[in-house]
Parts: C-alpha cells; sequence; structure tokens
C-alpha cells in the first residue's frame, strides 16, 4: 500500500527528473522531492505543486512509492541504502513495508539484482525502469520505458509510467530493465558511430554531408541518429541532443557486462566501447554525445 499521505518521491531532479517530476505533478499525482542541488528542487517548486524534503530519510518517510533518476547503479544504491550499506540517513531508513522503489536511472543490471534482495529483506520492493528518448521525449512524455521486475509491482507503478511514456514494456525478472536499455544504447551509439565515420569519410570524398544524410535517410543505412541527431545537432554544429558523452561511454560498459554475465561473443562492441571511452576521455564527460563526430573528424588513423 502507498504511505498514507499517498505521496510519491521523486529522487534526481536533474535534465531528465525535471521533465518527468514535473509531468507527474501535472497529472495529479503528489509528489515530495529531492536533489542534492536545492537550487533544482526550488525551481521545480516555482513551477508546480509539489513538497521538497530536507534530506533522504524524510522523503523515505513520507512517500509509499519512490522513483530514483540518477545517474548510475551505486549512486541509486547509496541514495536508497546509505554508505556500505549501513542504512543511515537514507531513503530506506524511513521507508515503511509493502513500499516500493522505481529506479529509472540507467543502471547496472547485476546490480540491480543485488540491491533488490538487499532491498527485499526490508521488506521493500524494487523494479527498474529505464527509459530511452532523452530530455525532449521526457519532456512530452514520450519516453520508451522498459521494466524489470515482477508483475505486481509493475501493475502498481505503470499508472505513474504512463504520464511519463507512450511505450511501457515488462521486459521481464529484475534488472531486465537496465540490461536492454544498457543493450540498446550499444546498438545507437554503434550507429551514430558508424554514420560519424561514413559522413566523414564522404565528405573528403567530395560530397556534402547534407547529401550524404540524405542518401542514407532514403537508404537502407538510416537509423535514428541519420534521422534526428545529424542535421539537427552534428552538421548544425550546436552539439545539443541532452544526452552526455559519459553516460553514453558508462551505459556503453554496462552492456559488455551484460555480454561478459551471458557468455556471448561481443568483437564489435569491444570495439565500439573503447572508441567510444576515448572519445570521453578526449572530449570529457560532460561533453554531448554527438561530439563523437567532432572526436572522429580529428581521430588519427
Amino acid at each position: 500500500m502507498n504511505s498514507p499521505s499517498g505521496k510519491i518521491g521523486f529522487i534526481g531532479i536533474g535534465a531528465m527528473g525535471t521533465p518527468m517530476a514535473g509531468n507527474l505533478a501535472r497529472a495529479g499525482f503528489r509528489l515530495t522531492v529531492y536533489d542534492i542541488d536545492p537550487q533544482r528542487t526550488r525551481a521545480l517548486a516555482a513551477t508546480h505543486e509539489i513538497e521538497v524534503a530536507d534530506n533522504l530519510a524524510e522523503l523515505g518517510a513520507a512517500c509509499g512509492i519512490v522513483i530514483t533518476s540518477l545517474p548510475d547503479g551505486k549512486i541509486v544504491r547509496k541514495v536508497l541504502c546509505g554508505g556500505n550499506d549501513d542504512f543511515a540517513h537514507c531513503v530506506a531508513s524511513g521507508l515503511g513495508p509493502d513500499s516500493l522503489v522505481v529506479d529509472m536511472s540507467s543502471s547496472s543490471p547485476v546490480g540491480t539484482r543485488e540491491l533488490g534482495a538487499v532491498l527485499a529483506k526490508r521488506g521493500i520492493g524494487f523494479i527498474d525502469a529505464p527509459v530511452s528518448g532523452g530530455v525532449r521525449r521526457a519532456v512530452d512524455a514520450s519516453l520508451a520505458i522498459m521494466v524489470g521486475g515482477d508483475v505486481a509491482p509493475f501493475e502498481r507503478a505503470k499508472p505513474m509510467l504512463e504520464k511519463l511514456g507512450k511505450q511501457i514494456f515488462h521486459a521481464g525478472p529484475l534488472g531486465a530493465g537496465h540490461a536492454v536499455k544498457a543493450l540498446n544504447n550499444y546498438v545507437s551509439a554503434a550507429g551514430l558511430l558508424a554514420a560519424s565515420e561514413a559522413v566523414v569519410a564522404g565528405s573528403r570524398f567530395g560530397l556534402k554531408p547534407e547529401t550524404i544524410v540524405d542518401i542514407i535517410n532514403a537508404s537502407s543505412g538510416m537509423n535514428n541518429s541519420t534521422q534526428n541527431k545529424f542535421k539537427q545537432f552534428i552538421l548544425s554544429r550546436t552539439w545539443g541532443a541532452g544526452f552526455m558523452m559519459g553516460l553514453m561511454a558508462k551505459d556503453l560498459r554496462t552492456a559488455l557486462e551484460v555480454t561478459a554475465a551471458t557468455g556471448t561473443a561481443d568483437p564489435l562492441a569491444q570495439h565500439c566501447v573503447a572508441i567510444w571511452n576515448e572519445a570521453e576521455r578526449t572530449l570529457g564527460s560532460s561533453a554531448d554525445h554527438t561530439e563523437i563526430f567532432r572526436f572522429i573528424e580529428t581521430r588519427k588513423p
């Protein structure tokens, strides 16, 4: 059951969390929010009827369902369980039995299953529900959401998830959402990398970059990046797709965890991840992920 207040906690008021929390508030859900940067929560509270928690334990005590939208699974575990799982000054220290945590971060599926076992000992339900679509689709509530976990908590969370995304998938058991999210981002990153190499090579051969992209988009090489990133953010050199290089590289490393855990041959993934790791070191974690094109332009053979 929910807490007596019926409130939902939302932790992580960043580029994705801000519009997601806002959409829940507009849909009529009563929210209590927390972020390490109080300016973010104050800005959100200025435009929506929400409450701001002073600390994590306070948020846990006020809510029966808690959503996390954080950079990675290690941070999620520390927020929920405290340092070294000591359950001090953390969300779980305030949560009651039969509460539910929905991790919408991009976390490691292996770590997610370990965390689920830790929370289960305290009677706390846990599902993973990472998203795809970026900031634009977070704003218009059209995200794709992939959920891992038991059916009952999935159904409990579904009314909220339906206010955040248009396509909601029950991917499988706990960790399945995080696994498929990482694998999806690998496919996306590989497509962006391949298209970047093709456009750079074609331009040096004498073709106009816009023409290359148009032809690819009318042909079998078309992918999400050629359709939605090249003219919009790469050829315009605005690099403003809204997803950081460091987060993409982290998701790709998570994809390798999945291939390693399943004994899957992954020569292309290994090569792809090595290039993205190099780009992250060169351009910095905060660079937009579309700047992989700029990295390819300057990288020596």
